[in-house]
């Protein structure tokens, strides 16, 4: 669970980029809300073997329940609700690359309530730089034809959400001294009471449950639910929230990539090309956050 940053941060990178093809499939034969139900559940259980292992406990105050339950809210329950309900309509190579409009929802988020985050102009290159990439990947100028903007907006809706949830993260609830497999389990943990508490209303249609879509939702729970929350929890914990939001940037290479083989979704120049100018992005802003992260440690010393 402590490998470093940047094994963590690319085994995040990959189960949540796979999470929208795992999306996708399970929505042929369950409803939207039913999806997220297996994501929690699965990921519960899945938490809930990392939490014995790694003999982590259970916070005992309520004020940090009370924190993590916001956590669970706007890190889980809200976008990923959203963009399940988005695929509906959607590509899934298209909502995972609106995905990568997550860190400049945290940089704006950040700026404005963490004083650790300066914007520099390193910092600020380095985002734009991979925006403009995932710009250029999206193609702006066909978005006419590529779905309804009521999912668009929803899956903008999402990145929204999530960006508040690592703000509040670096915030709130890291320097309380948690461990990452403890905030993810009882996050995860919440919002799957909350949906079960709800499901015989909103998650109440018939499921069609083949080989194929159970087999996403053990992936899209095991890796892009359980394993991949402790994982990035350490990352915000080394990298801060910023750097490590920029794992969205890699989200579209492989969502693009995986529902272009597995599913048929159409690629074209533009997403190579943009995919470039993504990593690009990400080396600026991680070497100035380490250079800035070491240069403190040097001066605390």
């Amino acid at each position: 669970m402590r490998a470093g940053p940047a094994a963590q941060y690319s085994g995040a990178a990959l189960a949540w980029g796979a999470s929208f093809f795992f999306i996708k499939v399970g929505l042929d034969g369950l409803s939207f809300v039913q999806v997220v139900l297996w994501r929690l559940v699965l990921g519960v259980l899945t938490l809930g073997v990392v939490l014995g292992l790694t003999r982590s406990r259970l916070p005992s105050d309520a004020a940090t329940w009370a924190h993590l339950s916001v956590l669970a809210v706007v890190q889980c329950l809200v976008p990923w609700l959203l963009f399940s309900w988005a695929e509906q309509t959607i590509s899934s190579g298209l909502a995972s690359i609106y995905n990568a409009t997550t860190p400049l929802m945290t940089m704006a988020l950040a700026l404005a309530l963490l004083p650790g985050e300066k914007l520099t102009d390193a910092k600020l290159f380095g985002l734009l730089l991979g925006f403009a990439g995932v710009l250029v990947v999206l193609a702006p100028w066909q978005i006419a034809s590529v779905g309804s903007v009521q999912a668009q907006l929803a899956c903008l809706g999402a990145t929204a959400s999530y960006g508040v949830a690592l703000v509040y993260l670096r915030r709130f609830i890291l320097p309380r001294g948690i461990g990452a497999p403890t905030v993810a389990f009882v996050q995860v943990l919440v919002a799957a009471l909350v949906l079960l508490a709800v499901s015989p209303w909103a998650a109440n249609t018939p499921m069609n449950l083949t080989p194929a879509i159970v087999a996403s939702m053990i992936g899209l729970g095991v890796f892009g639910t359980g394993l991949a929350f402790v994982w990035n929890t350490n990352v915000v914990r080394d990298w801060g929230p910023t750097v490590a939001s920029t794992v969205t940037y890699l989200t579209p290479l492989v969502g693009v990539v995986l529902g272009a083989i597995a599913l048929g979704e159409s690629i074209s120049w533009n997403h190579p090309v943009g995919g470039l100018a993504v990593i690009a992005g990400i080396v600026v802003t991680q070497r100035y956050s380490r250079r800035v992260t070491n240069t403190t440690v040097v001066k605390a010393k």
